[in-house]
């Protein structure tokens, strides 16, 4: 019998996968792994602290972080760009483009599948960590699985052009809750409303938003990081502007501000999450 060794909330993985209906949805799903295997001469499957060093850095260098795509969703192309080491999508319906994007190769993540899903991702996953761990470990296993979140919730996705990591890339997102607090005593209502406002929104710092062409019914964000270039067509609906870059500190306190502003009169705490377990907190003045 082989022995199993367990790693829960190894990591998150943070990303945005695009949805022929939703279109471009952030999402973060929690991973808990599961090591099968024989006994090593220091009586381990494998070390704790070598899981989290090597399993928990193929994940984050690998779909974290990325705008992953199902392949074979029909009416989806992907081109790969060679001279630049770039990547070239495009959605169609019906001989219109409902989305675009192109950018660096890794900032896109690909699935063999017409849907992106725990277990359409699952299985590429456990297969590239298979293939990283010594021979006495005889299978990797994975649950992913989103966080559970009693109340308001929203999925967003954003770029921050001036970050140095891997946030830089156009099209990342979050899975978040939002809490919010009036005089104090949270308000269940202005949760939702926020969460049915950012609905599977995407985030724009209103500089970022250039020329349509040459998709004129789409909105074009683009710009130039230390990856890359990077630009994205999505559909108008979709899309919610900002003065400021879309920082989780910038996004609680532009929400702090619209709420002040509707209801002036009493004070305001907003807890606005990147994801799971982390996030700023803003106060109105």
């Amino acid at each position: 019998m082989l022995n199993r060794l367990f790693v829960d909330n190894l990591t998150v993985l943070d990303f945005s996968y695009f949805h022929p209906r939703r279109g471009v949805v952030g999402e973060s799903w929690i991973v808990d792994v599961e090591l099968l295997g024989e006994l090593n001469d220091e009586g381990m499957v494998f070390d704790f602290g070598h899981v989290k060093k090597l399993l928990k850095a193929a994940l984050d260098g690998g779909m974290d972080h990325t705008l992953v795509v199902p392949e074979q969703l029909p009416g989806l192309s992907v081109e790969h760009l060679e001279l630049n080491d770039e990547i070239r999508i495009a959605y169609q319906v019906q001989d219109e483009v409902q989305f675009a994007y192109q950018g660096p190769r890794d900032s896109v993540f690909l699935i063999d599948s017409d849907k992106v899903s725990i277990d359409s991702a699952r299985p590429l996953l456990e297969n590239h960590l298979n293939s990283l761990v010594p021979s006495n470990v005889k299978q990797v296993k994975l649950n992913l699985r989103a966080e559970e979140i009693v109340g308001a919730l929203y999925h967003y996705s954003h770029g921050l052009k001036k970050h140095l990591g891997d946030c830089q890339r156009i099209c990342h997102g979050h899975r978040s809750k939002i809490i919010v607090l009036k005089d104090g005593q949270r308000d269940l209502q202005v949760e939702a409303d926020i969460a049915e406002k950012f609905h599977d929104i995407y985030l724009i710092t209103d500089e970022d938003i250039l020329s349509s062409a040459p998709y004129d019914h789409l909105m074009h964000v683009g710009y130039e990081a230390e990856q890359g270039r990077f630009d994205v067509w999505l559909n108008p609906a979709q899309c919610y502007t900002m003065h400021t870059d879309t920082t989780v500190e910038l996004i609680a306190t532009h929400l702090c501000d619209l709420i002040k502003n509707e209801f002036p009169n009493h004070e305001w705490t907003v807890r606005a999450f990147e994801g799971v377990g982390k996030g700023a907190i803003a106060l109105s003045d």
